[in-house]
This record gives C-alpha cells, structure tokens and sequence, in this order.
C-alpha cells in the first residue's frame, strides 16, 4: 500500500513528531473520518511507499534519512500573501528545503504542486505569470515536475468569498496561463500538467498524466497489482490517508480539507503526540481492524 501522509490535513507542518513516533512504533491507527467507531490499523511492514503532501516541509527534513521506505513529495508552493496563507513560513525557507528534499529523495520523487491558482484584483493572471517564472528558476535543477490546478468552490472558499473574491477565468486567461507557465516551465527543464481538471491545457504544452499513475506507483513498490482510486475521477492509484479533516492550522482561506476553524482548534487541542490516532485516543467502543493493502 502506498501511505498518504496527508490529503486530510498537513501532518508535516503540524504533526510530524507523531508520525515519526508512530513509525518507530511500527503501526498507525487511522479512524474513519464517515463511521468514526471504524478504526483502520496500518502497521508500516505492509507500507510499500510514502507520499508526504505538505506546504512546510521544514518539520520532516532532519528524519528523512532515517525513513527506510521510497518516498514520494507533493509539496504545494504557491505566491499569495498573509491575507490567503496566514501561517505559512516564509517561501524563501519553503524553497530551501525543496532542494535539501531534491537531494535526499531524488528528482524524480519530488513533485511542486502550485495549486490552487486563484484569480481576483490583487492575484492576477500577469501576476501568477511572474510568480511561476521566478518559481521555475529558483527550482532549476531541483524539480522536475509541476502540477498546478485552479480554485474549486469548496464549503470554505465560500465561507471566504469576501476575502478571496475570486474571479472566474475566461478563455484568454486560460490561454495566456497555458502558454506561459509552459514556456517557464520548458526553459527550466520541467515538465507542467493539470490535476482533475477539465480544462487541462495540453493544446498549450502541458502534458497529459495523472498525480501518481501506475508507472509512477511502480518505480516506487514495484507493484504491478495496486488498484485505482475510486473516490477520484482520475487514473491514480489508490492510497491510504491516515490524516483528520478540520486540523490543520495552516488556516488557508482556499482550503478543501478544513471548514470549521473552531473545530480545528478543538482537533490540535485534543491531539496526543503518544496516541496511536491523529485525534484523540481509542476507546472501548471502537472496533479496530488490520488493514493490509
């Protein structure tokens, strides 16, 4: 199986000593996020791959070394300010630990996702132009591949309309992103695509892939019988992502994965850094099963 750490939430930010600890421990218990008395046990024997989605990677970069599983990165790099991204470290120290990352891991398994792109008065197309380009130079030579998408009308998006005021692409926008992030992009010897959108820009020079394909999945497991993953309309392989919804403190106006801040707090006040759970603890109603692929 392949661990998705996390889709969820960002546990490197905010989590990382209790993944390492659970590591060390040598299994993690993930409770279902629909039928919360379902706990999922996951010991990392049967882990074939690890894929870190994070913005802060800083947290993780000292155990990486020490992790003897193929891991892959999805580390989103984006351009907005404090009024979008409120607790975010600075992006200059984010870019520096892409390449210490770049180094231990490999190019290959590293993949930046500049996503999602936003459009209003403040973050304009010509905007985001700039902001790719001088992102593609400063990772040349450290990343190989971008993945960018555009903002989806989530519950909190919604919540924040009056702060994002988002305004919707037309066709020349489309273009004129298209065009240009894959020119950047070429010149520093990247590759561009889209994820899960309809719109995917190819007729512009991004290239047509999923996130983590089979070939992909692959190199990783050496593999050739993991399933794709039915919850998306895409050809990804399925993984297993032992994050928590509503926990993460990053407090971007655009997430998908928090929808209530009150119980975001209430969720990093009720973690335990010695449970086997994100969130909370067992107790004896929940009824724990080994799961193995």
């Amino acid at each position: 199986m392949i661990l998705n750490v996390s889709g969820r939430t960002d546990i490197v930010a905010f989590y990382t000593e209790w993944f390492i600890e659970r590591y060390r421990e040598g299994y993690v218990d993930v409770r279902n996020p629909f039928y919360l008395k379902k706990v999922s046990r996951i010991y990392f024997k049967d882990v074939d791959a690890i894929m870190f989605c994070t913005k802060n990677p800083l947290p993780i970069l000292k155990y990486l070394k020490d992790i003897e599983k193929p891991i892959l990165f999805h580390i989103t790099l984006t351009p907005y300010k404090k009024d979008i991204e409120l607790n975010l470290p600075p992006k200059g120290k984010i870019i520096e630990a892409i390449k210490e990352i770049s180094a231990i891991v490999g190019i290959d398994n590293l993949y930046i996702r500049y996503d999602p792109i936003l459009i209003n008065d403040k973050y304009t197309v010509s905007y985001h132009i700039r902001s790719f380009n001088n992102m593609c130079k400063l990772l040349n030579g450290y990343v190989k591949h971008i993945i960018i998408s555009f903002i989806d009308e989530y519950k909190n998006v919604k919540n924040n309309a009056d702060i994002l005021n988002v305004k919707e692409l037309s066709s020349d926008d489309y273009r004129e992103i298209g065009l240009n992030f894959s020119k950047c992009a070429n010149e520093n010897g990247m590759t561009v695509q889209t994820c899960c959108e309809d719109n995917n820009l190819v007729e512009y020079g991004f290239i047509k892939r999923d996130c983590i394909d089979f070939n992909l999945a692959y190199k990783l497991t050496h593999k050739t019988n993991l399933k794709k993953w039915k919850e998306r309309p895409c050809n990804c392989v399925e993984m297993v992502d032992i994050g928590v919804y509503n926990s993460c403190k990053h407090f971007c106006k655009y997430c998908y994965a928090n929808y209530d801040e009150k119980q975001v707090i209430n969720n990093y006040n009720n973690h335990n850094p010695n449970s086997s759970l994100l969130i909370g603890d067992l107790n004896n109603a929940d009824v724990i099963k080994i799961r193995e692929n």
